[in-house]
């Protein structure tokens, strides 16, 4: 097991299909999302996969993470450790900066290879299970939002509860009708979210912000840019709702600014951001010493992806507030795992096999993704 290495690595590119468009207060999407599928072979012939889901108005481009995974890393890669995963993301941290969605698919098919060789799950590897299930948010983004109650009305009686509404994009009026509408149809059996997404100014957004809050949120996520702590903090002190940082909370260095102004009561962890499983639990550990739940965030992500989410989230204890999962059931209109992650009144079901306990086959793989690129 200890000579276990990575002797092969293939990097796709592919576009897939959504079923609706999604409106939110960083930028629109609509038609299909990029993301890029990685798969590493090691040297006793074991298959891992990992997922990078950039989004370009918020972490970066799929090409560039084909580039990144390509040339950059390619070379740390072929012949790495399969149980020094550590030194490998070190390793990459040095020979290049940023692009940290490319690090995490690497680490995320690593952990997959370790996992299956040593017959345990990743959330295993990463200290054990907390959880067996995770709460299911669904975003509340489509720019019809009459369809969004027709989901609603079908989604509630299965079971989900968390709705996270996406504000600020349409004009203020329209969102307190609409969160308006949410209440009156589902009261109290509904936990109600919102999330601006950058999209208020904070000249004024007191005033839009003590509107919603009559709502009863669980949190407000990022009402205004991300470099507007001293806002962000006046928020927080002042109003019943709790403030959520998401776009403000990347990394370490901006969670101790975070805890330092007192700019928030929860973050959005998302893998994505984070660069890798062992960075989230890292940033995790510092929240919890301030107190500061977590709430698992995602962007355009696949089944793959989301598989490394779960895992984590399984072994995280400080994200309690539940997860985003929800593109492979609701949004994609296909995707590469051969079954999908379970979701079960209203919770997504955490995977039991080894790795990432998922299956992706050359098969399901070419039958739906739409491959752009490979290497």
């Amino acid at each position: 097991m200890s000579a276990e290495t990575i002797e092969r690595i293939r990097v796709f590119l592919i576009e897939s299909p959504i079923k609706m468009q999604r409106q939110q207060g960083v930028g629109d999407v609509k038609g299909t999302v990029k993301r890029v599928l990685l798969e590493l072979t090691s040297s006793s012939g074991i298959v891992g996969w990992g997922e990078a889901a950039p989004w370009e108005v918020f972490t970066g481009t799929a090409e560039a993470a084909v580039a990144a995974l390509d040339i950059y890393l390619r070379p740390l890669v072929i012949g790495a450790r399969v149980d020094r995963i550590r030194a490998l993301t070190l390793q990459m941290k040095k020979a290049l900066v940023g692009h940290g969605e490319a690090k995490l698919a690497i680490e995320t098919a690593m952990f997959d290879i370790l996992g299956q060789a040593s017959g345990l799950s990743i959330a295993t590897l990463l200290g054990g299970r907390v959880r067996d299930t995770i709460p299911l948010s669904f975003s509340i983004a489509d720019p019809d939002f009459a369809a969004d109650m027709r989901r609603m009305e079908e989604m509630v009686p299965k079971g989900n509860r968390i709705f996270k509404v996406k504000t600020g994009v349409k004009s203020h009026e329209e969102d307190v009708a609409h969160l308006e509408a949410m209440r009156n149809a589902f009261g109290d059996t509904i936990d109600l979210r919102i999330d601006y997404n950058q999209a208020l100014q904070p000249f004024g957004a007191i005033k839009k912000l003590r509107d919603v809050d009559q709502f009863k949120p669980t949190f407000i996520e990022q009402p205004v840019p991300r470099d507007c702590l001293t806002a962000m903090a006046s928020f927080a002190a002042d109003l019943d709702t709790p403030i959520l940082a998401d776009e403000s909370c990347f990394d370490m260095r901006d969670l101790q600014e975070v805890i330092r102004l007192q700019a928030a009561d929860a973050i959005s962890v998302k893998l994505m951001k984070a660069g890798g499983m062992l960075n989230a639990q890292a940033l995790m550990a510092l929240a919890d010493l301030a107190s500061l739940p977590g709430y698992g965030g995602t962007l355009y992500e696949g089944g793959i992806a989301l598989a490394a989410g779960t895992q984590f989230i399984a072994a995280t204890p400080g994200i309690s507030l539940g997860c985003e999962f929800y593109m492979p059931h609701h949004v994609l209109t296909e995707d590469v795992l051969e079954e999908k992650i379970a979701n079960r009144n209203g919770e997504v079901v955490v995977p039991d096999g080894p790795g990432l306990g998922i299956r992706v086959s050359e098969r399901s793989l070419r039958a739906n993704a739409r491959i752009l690129a490979e290497r």
